[in-house]
């Protein structure tokens, strides 16, 4: 059975003035998850958001907060981040010598644990942690900046991490340049959850943008015409 189609919206996109607000439009709009992009200027070369801001605006919305860290070393803000109000962390495979620990921790933390890859990096570093993880993230983009375009060649990559899932119960989510108009060939490659930023918030259309997304992923998972 395939995973359900869910929208995750980006706050790194947001207006920083007006966060908890943001998080409580998109949620309105009809997003499924609220996607918290963290950078630490060191793993990534630009800094985003902390344990307590990510606390602060957790009670804006009771929809799954799915937080991505793109930090190193991770094991340290592991647990800060699931006192936040973190659902689901994400740690990359590149960030430090002992992932399947770090995963290990996020699972005894209560919390649902993800993996992900940066464009460069192989598939096959997922294999010997599968067993230990609730998402794949593919980035199809280099991580660090938001608005950037969307990698082709990582459409061939969500395909193989699909094969390698091979019907368990794990989500395939992508981030990076993702859009209304790619929506439909990211879905039929085979991730289930697509992370959007400023295709979500340009224009302060939200409701608008997210169902362009959602419809054109559903559409080519053939669950409308």
């Amino acid at each position: 059975m395939s995973r359900p189609l869910l929208i995750a919206p980006s706050i790194l996109a947001a207006d920083f003035a007006k966060l908890g607000d943001e998080v409580r439009a998109i949620d309105e709009a009809g997003c499924d998850w609220i996607h918290v992009d963290v950078m630490d200027g060191h793993f990534v070369p630009n800094i985003s958001f902390g344990p307590a801001v990510m606390q602060s605006v957790r009670g804006y919305s009771k929809k799954i907060f799915d937080t991505h860290l793109m930090i190193s070393p991770c094991d340290p803000y592991l647990e800060a981040f699931a006192k936040a109000g973190s659902d689901i962390i994400t740690i990359h495979v590149e960030s430090g010598a002992h992932v399947h620990r770090s995963l290990q921790a996020i699972r005894a933390l209560g919390k649902k644990a993800g993996v992900t890859l940066n464009p460069g990096t192989s598939v096959s570093t997922l294999e010997n942690v599968i067993d230990l993880v609730d998402l794949i993230l593919v980035m199809s983009v280099n991580p660090g900046f938001g608005g950037q375009s969307f990698i082709p060649s990582q459409l061939d990559k969500i395909s193989a991490v699909r094969a390698l899932v091979a019907g368990r119960p794990i989500d395939i989510e992508v981030d990076g340049g993702v859009t209304a108009d790619n929506a439909g060939a990211i879905a039929k490659a085979g991730a289930n959850v697509l992370v959007a930023g400023s295709a979500v918030f340009k224009g302060g259309k939200y409701k608008e943008n997210i169902a362009a997304i959602r419809n054109a992923a559903a559409q080519a998972r053939g669950e409308i015409a």
